[in-house]
Formats: C-alpha cells, sequence, structure tokens
C-alpha cells in the first residue's frame, strides 16, 4: 500500500485536531483547578455559597439510612424543630458528595464513642493548621464533585438494577467504524459510504439504546469519579491521614482494570467538562465505545459494593473533617466538649459557660448549671424557644463533630429529642393537640429504655384547655424527672412553677418596658417570671386604647379574685 500527499494532509490533519483538543483539555484543566483553589480559600472559615432544595437535601439523607444500622437517631420531628438542615448548610464546606453525605450522617447519627469523636478533632486539628496539606487532599476529593439531587448512596444501588448483556453486538458495530477509516487507506470512495453508514447506523442505535442506560451511565461515572479519587489519594503521602489512605488503597484494588476499561465514560461524565468531552461523545457514538465499556464494568462491579461502600465512607471521613475545621474557623467562639459518665452526681447534669445559638448572627451567650430539670418562663419574644433550641443543638454538636457553640461544656453523653415547632396534620386528619400529644409520647417511650436522654419542650400542651393543660403538662413533666433524664420546658403557665417547685429548677427571660418600646436583653436569669407583655404588646403595635386597658384590668382583678367575671353586652351591640 502506497500512501499518498493526500493521505499525510489528512494524517496530519487528525493529528493536529487532537493535539488541539488535547492542548484545549489540557488548558481548561489548569484553569479550572486555579478556580477551585480560589474558591476553597475564599469560603474558608465561612458558611458555603449556593442554595439547596428541599428535595436535593432529602436526597443527602439517603445514605444515613444505609449508615444507621439501628443506631440511635435525631429523628425528624427533633432535627425539624431545630432547623437542623440550616445548620448543616452553614457547616457543610465539603467539595464532594461523599463528604456531605458523610458530614449530614454525623449530625443525624449522635456518636456515643469519645474515641471515634476524638479521632474526628484529630483530623479537623490537623487540616485547620496545614493548609497546604488540606488543599492537596480538597483536590484529590475535588475529582468526585458534588451531583445535586441524587446521593452517592442512590448511584451506587441503582446500579444493582441496571441490564447486563453481552457487549458482543456494539463489539461488532464498533469494528465497522474501525473499517471504515482503514478503508481510506485503501479504497477511499469506498470508505466514505461506508463511513456514512456507519454513521447513519450506530448514530441511531446509541440514540435509542442510550435513552435506557442513561441514569446507569450517570451512576457508573459517578463511581468511576471515586475509583480516579481512590487512585489519587491512594497515592498520598500524608502521614497523618496515612491509614485512610491505606484503607483507600486496599479497597480500590478490587477494582484494579475497571478505569483502564472506561476511559471514554471518565472523559465525557467527570467532574472535569473540558474540551475533549465533545470529542469523546464523537468516538462513543461512532465506535459504540460507551456501551462496551459500560456491560463490561458493570460485569466487574458486581459484588463489590461493600469495598464501594468502605470507599465512600474513608472519603467522607476526610472531607468531613475539613469541614468541620472552616466551620470551627467561622464561629466566634467554640470549645471541645468534655464528656462525663452516664450518672454524674447521681443524674444527668449539663454545666456550659457563654452557650449560644451558632445560626444568629451576634448572639448573646447564657450559662447554664441543670440538674433533674429546668422550667423556663417569660414574656413572648424574650427569648425561651430559641435558647431551648441553642441547648439542643449544642449537645447534637458536641457528639457530632466535637465542637461547641460556647467557652466551655460538659455534660454526659445524651440523646437528644424535643417537640416544639409542631403542626396539625391537616392531610392526616389530625389536630394540633393530637399531633402534640403524640409527640410527648414517643419522649416518654424513650425515657423508658433507661439511656440518657435530653428533652426539650416548648409550651407544653399549648393545644388544649388551661385547666387541663396545666393538670396534664404538670403530671407528664414530672414524669419525666429521672435521673437518666434531662428536661427542659418552656411555659406561659405560671401555676406550673409552683406546681412543679423543688421538682424543676426556674429560669426565666425578662424584658425592659419604657413608654414607647419593649427591649429584650435575652440573658438567661434564675428564677420564675414576674412579669408579662402580651397586653403592652397590643397597645405598641396600635390596638385601640380602651380595649388595652380593659384587658389589664380584667387581669388585675382576675389576679386578685382567682374568678373570671363574665362580660356584660350594652346597648348598641358592645361589651363591658
Amino acid at each position: 500500500m502506497t500512501v499518498t500527499a493526500d493521505d499525510l494532509i489528512v494524517i496530519a490533519l487528525v493529528g493536529i485536531l487532537i493535539l488541539a483538543f488535547v492542548g484545549i483539555a489540557v488548558r481548561e484543566n489548569r484553569r479550572q483547578k486555579k478556580y477551585f483553589l480560589l474558591k476553597i480559600r475564599r469560603e474558608w472559615g465561612c458558611p458555603p455559597s449556593g442554595e439547596w432544595t428541599q428535595e436535593e437535601l432529602d436526597s443527602i439523607s439517603h445514605y444515613t439510612r444505609r449508615r444507621s444500622g439501628g443506631r440511635f437517631q435525631v429523628d425528624d420531628i427533633t432535627w425539624n424543630d431545630l432547623d437542623m438542615d440550616a445548620v448543616f448548610l452553614q457547616m457543610n464546606g465539603t467539595v464532594s458528595s461523599c463528604g456531605e453525605d458523610y458530614l449530614y450522617s454525623l449530625l443525624r447519627l449522635p456518636e456515643f464513642d469519645e474515641s471515634v469523636l476524638k479521632e474526628r478533632n484529630r483530623l479537623a486539628e490537623y487540616f485547620g493548621s496545614h493548609p497546604k496539606e488540606r488543599e492537596q487532599v480538597q483536590l484529590m476529593l475535588r475529582v468526585i464533585g458534588k451531583r445535586k439531587g441524587y446521593s452517592v448512596a442512590d448511584y451506587i444501588d441503582a446500579l444493582d438494577t441496571a441490564p447486563k448483556r453481552s457487549a458482543a453486538k456494539y463489539v461488532l458495530l464498533g469494528l465497522l467504524g474501525v473499517t471504515s477509516i482503514v478503508m481510506f487507506f485503501i479504497a477511499p470512495l469506498i470508505a466514505v459510504f461506508l463511513l456514512i453508514l456507519v454513521m447513519a447506523v450506530n448514530g441511531t442505535i446509541h440514540y435509542r439504546e442510550s435513552r435506557e442506560i442513561e441514569k446507569y451511565m450517570s451512576c457508573l461515572a459517578c463511581i468511576l469519579r471515586i475509583l480516579r479519587a481512590a487512585e489519587e489519594l491512594g497515592k498520598c503521602r500524608i502521614e497523618e491521614i496515612s491509614s485512610y489512605a491505606e484503607r483507600i488503597r486496599k479497597h480500590a484494588a478490587v477494582f484494579r482494570g475497571v478505569r483502564r476499561k472506561s476511559v471514554t465514560l471518565t472523559s465525557e461524565k467527570g467532574v472535569d467538562a473540558t474540551g475533549i468531552s465533545a470529542l469523546t461523545a464523537y468516538l462513543n457514538t461512532f465506535f459504540m465505545l460507551d456501551f462496551i465499556q459500560f456491560y463490561s464494568v458493570i460485569r466487574r462491579l458486581k459484588g463489590r459494593q461493600e469495598d464501594m461502600n468502605a470507599l465512600m465512607e474513608n472519603f467522607g471521613i476526610l472531607d468531613s473533617a475539613i469541614a468541620i475545621a472552616s466551620y470551627r474557623a467561622y464561629l466566634p467562639v467554640y470549645c471541645k466538649p468534655e464528656f462525663t459518665q452516664t450518672a454524674w452526681d447521681g443524674a444527668v447534669r449539663l454545666r456550659a459557660e457563654d452557650l449560644y445559638h451558632p445560626l444568629i448572627t451576634n448572639p448573646v451567650a447564657n450559662s447554664i448549671d441543670a440538674e433533674g430539670g429546668v422550667l423556663l418562663t417569660g414574656s413572648n419574644a424574650s427569648g425561651k424557644s430559641t435558647f431551648l433550641k441553642t441547648v439542643a443543638i449544642n449537645a447534637i454538636l458536641a457528639q457530632s463533630i466535637y465542637t461547641c457553640a460556647a467557652t466551655s461544656y460538659r455534660c454526659a453523653m445524651v440523646k437528644v429529642m424535643t417537640s416544639m415547632a409542631l403542626r396539625d396534620d391537616v392531610q392526616g386528619g389530625e389536630s394540633y393537640y393530637i399531633v402534640e400529644i403524640k409527640s410527648l409520647k414517643r419522649i416518654l417511650a424513650e425515657v423508658e429504655k433507661g439511656e440518657p436522654l435530653l428533652c426539650i419542650i416548648d409550651e407544653v400542651l399549648r393545644g388544649t384547655n388551661t385547666i387541663d393543660r396545666i393538670a396534664a403538662s404538670s403530671r407528664i413533666l414530672a414524669s419525666l424527672r429521672r435521673e437518666n433524664v434531662l428536661p427542659f420546658a418552656a411555659t406561659h403557665d405560671i401555676e406550673l412553677t409552683s406546681i412543679l417547685d423543688g421538682i424543676y429548677q426556674n429560669y426565666h427571660f425578662t424584658e425592659e418596658i419604657t413608654d414607647k418600646d419593649i427591649r429584650f436583653n435575652y440573658l438567661l436569669q434564675k428564677g420564675r417570671a414576674v412579669s408579662r407583655n402580651a397586653i403592652t404588646l397590643l397597645e405598641f403595635i396600635g390596638y385601640d386604647k380602651e380595649l388595652v386597658e380593659k384587658a389589664r384590668e380584667a387581669a388585675a382583678d382576675f389576679e386578685k379574685s382567682g374568678v373570671w367575671k363574665p362580660l356584660k353586652e350594652k346597648q348598641g351591640g358592645q361589651t363591658c
């Protein structure tokens, strides 16, 4: 066969085209790497940018369900009461799907083994003080990337349902493509017709059948990115994370050869969407490479789920540790918790100094030494609910990221359950009161297990009448007074402070009332509340002065006599 000048020109043009694509890809990869480094440096010590839908947050929780294994989990009521989605997003400085799935699971699955928490702290402290090594690890984790709307766990589970076929048909079609190229050097005219035929046939089959496996291709691409990251992290020589690198090498070894069999899949579907993606898309369609690789790789992945889970976990540990370090840099003040024995002085006890709510800008810090039970009273908007959330959130943070928004925190390791921001269930046909007593019942059931429990209740039984509320709520709160339980409850029913006196410690929030305004200092004080502001607030927002004054008179009269006087109707339909 004689190679003509025209053939050399064609070969040269093809070579130049390939070099151009490679050059574009290299330049784009460098640009993306530079942008990534600027981004993570800019966001260090800051809440991450971006918005999340509820659907996306729900998908992140799927990994937690797989990992729970019967462990105690912060339930949905508690999670929503405390707005833990917002807490998670505030600290979610992860760069990979494995990292954010794992970080979320830390918050949902509090740890009761202090050695595990201390290891998380060791990694967080190391990454917090070694920016060069931290960025090196983040660049490796970046290969995995993030896929909003789907959890990595979802991708792995989905591959179990992928169709398993022989790749013979696609190999044959690919060989026809190769033949059409070779024919250009033998019979160019025939090659043109063959090339057109192959493009039509392969293109049609590729378009039709790719829809069937499209979602599985995305799943496979996710796994391939994990394997690529494993290859890079497995080579990591940072001594402080050597045990994790070794485990990654071990579990990645069983997938040896998978990446070599899926070169164009990695390029086309990977996180580094560069100029080479267009080239691989054409190659896949013409030579059926993605189908050949897909069915070959699917067979190799069968029975390897545990190894993939182990890779996910190790990546998640490292990525979440970096996020914890960044979150600590963001908090104005933080401390590491000190855990006591299950029973300290005969009961669960919490001692915290300068405790504050991490979601509030310029928060007011409060200190507390609580044992047995705390009954919280105070005026509307004085800070009761916020303080209760502060206590619960910090208890979760202590046993998940070994970090508290306080100057000191000492408590037993506890389960955390709340009953606060409840709503009536319209679709389920349940009133607010039914929803409320069911919420409280789940706490009472947990109490019976005898394990340390921190329970937070806001406005006990607000959904029923005064007499039944006080009678029932006082007995419910009294039943929570056990050595393994530390209950916090807020109420507007001052009567409870007397009924439960000697059983619960009384704390309150108060306010300063001037002629034109009410000012709250949000400082926790010992003792029961002695002021009310509900009627005064009516006046401040413009209610009729006569109505406000009559309300004050009625309240004062009830305090003296203990009896509500009936209202009488005057002429004209008004009451007095």
